[in-house]
């Protein structure tokens, strides 16, 4: 198999959430190497985990990520299915609108398939509050992450 996944997920009705749907916007319309599907996921991770059940060889999840950097910060992770927390003790086990890749790779397994390799491009958000709008840090890290994904797909 030669499938590349490159999934833009967040809600783009949360400020900064929205940024891997921007970056998956801005990836659809460049040259990108065979084999590479590039979709934007939003908050359907439920609609995510269905399509990984084709296997792929590699999920880069685009996504903010709180680390406590610098707003705009873009930094790769390399995300151990395996090793994921456990989904927390007493909520339900599946939040069609709200999955974490945990949950995702959750879902996943119980329907039959198995993770691949992911990787998660990340951005460290400034406002995560009710609006449309990336903040200026988080608008200026699209280019880099586009970049990063870029490379990260030529294997660099």
């Amino acid at each position: 198999m030669n499938r590349t996944v490159v999934a833009g997920v967040g809600n783009i009705f949360l400020g900064d959430d929205g940024f891997g749907v921007e970056v998956v916007r801005a990836l659809a319309g460049r040259p990108l190497p065979s084999g590479v599907e590039v979709i934007d996921v939003g908050i359907r991770g439920v609609h995510l985990a269905y399509d990984l059940l084709d296997g792929c060889d590699l999920l880069v999840l685009v996504d903010t990520a709180q680390r406590g950097v610098p707003p705009g910060t873009v930094s790769v992770l390399e995300l151990d299915a395996v090793a994921a927390p456990a989904a927390e003790p007493g909520r339900p086990p599946l939040d069609p609108h709200g999955m974490a890749p945990r949950q995702v790779f959750d879902l996943l397994t119980r329907l039959g398939g198995s993770p691949s390799r992911t990787l998660v491009v990340a951005c460290e958000p400034a406002d995560l509050d009710a609006g449309m709008d990336l903040s200026e840090p988080v608008r200026a890290a699209v280019p880099r992450a586009v970049r990063l994904v870029e490379d990260i797909l030529k294997g660099g």
